[in-house]
């Protein structure tokens, strides 16, 4: 896996940087933001991790030059701060998971196998969330190998907060995701069908949080992280 870090406080992005290599992944460091997207252009990555407190050109305004040139590549931000306000606005612009500082190395490196492992699944048309995976072909879904029903609009529902995993999403955004059958749901049966995903993703500790004002936030399972 090869990696690119942009952080320009040192004596993180040298830590950082000296904890991935430990891993056997190759790892280029970048304290300027300017930068990216020239090394981007230059090599094949797997994932950036991309600190949104840059001098210069912050983190988002990097994140959003790239998704606007359709790089697809996993984005993890990096950031000091914690508002929701402000990780609803980089989901907003394309990232796909946000990991606050101070952070624990072993948390940072499981989001990264994760969000790799989703990415090589999206280009295998699957869904993988802990031990949770959905053939998106055969339309079938298994928790540990084991086949999981799901009604029709569950299916819908759940393709779509996973597909948006790490991400906040509204009712309204769900609903109009889901609006080609031929009867819309309401925004309680929206609630209705979560409440029965919750049910039946408790035994893959697989949690849809809800975000008071804002919406569902499906996120990485606890048993995720390795030592």
């Amino acid at each position: 896996m090869r990696i690119l870090l942009v952080e320009d406080d040192v004596p993180l992005g040298e830590a950082t940087t000296r904890a991935l290599r430990s891993q056997q992944w190759a790892v280029d460091w970048t304290r300027f933001g300017e930068s990216v997207t020239n090394m981007v252009s230059l090599a094949s990555y797997d994932i950036i991790i991309l600190d949104v407190g840059l001098p210069g050109v912050d983190g988002f305004e990097i994140l959003r030059s790239l998704r606007a040139r359709s790089e697809s590549l996993p984005i993890l931000m990096l950031t000091a701060r914690d508002a929701v306000e402000d990780r609803v606005h980089g989901f907003e612009l394309g990232a796909d998971d946000y990991l606050v500082k101070p952070f624990a190395f072993r948390e940072l490196a499981a989001r990264i196998q994760a969000l790799t492992r989703r990415s090589h699944a999206r280009q295998h048309n699957e869904i993988l969330l802990g031990t949770l995976r959905m053939d998106l072909t055969a339309k079938r879904a298994y928790l540990n190998e084991k086949p999981l029903e799901l009604l029709p609009r569950e299916w819908a529902v759940l393709e779509y907060i996973l597909n948006n995993v790490g991400k906040v999403v509204s009712k309204e955004q769900i609903l109009e995701a889901i609006s080609g059958w031929d009867e819309a749901p309401s925004s309680s049966a929206i609630e209705v069908y979560i409440s029965r995903l919750r049910t039946k993703l408790t035994p893959a500790g697989i949690s849809i949080r809800t975000i008071r004002g804002f919406g569902y936030l499906a996120e990485e399972p606890v048993n995720e992280i390795q030592p």
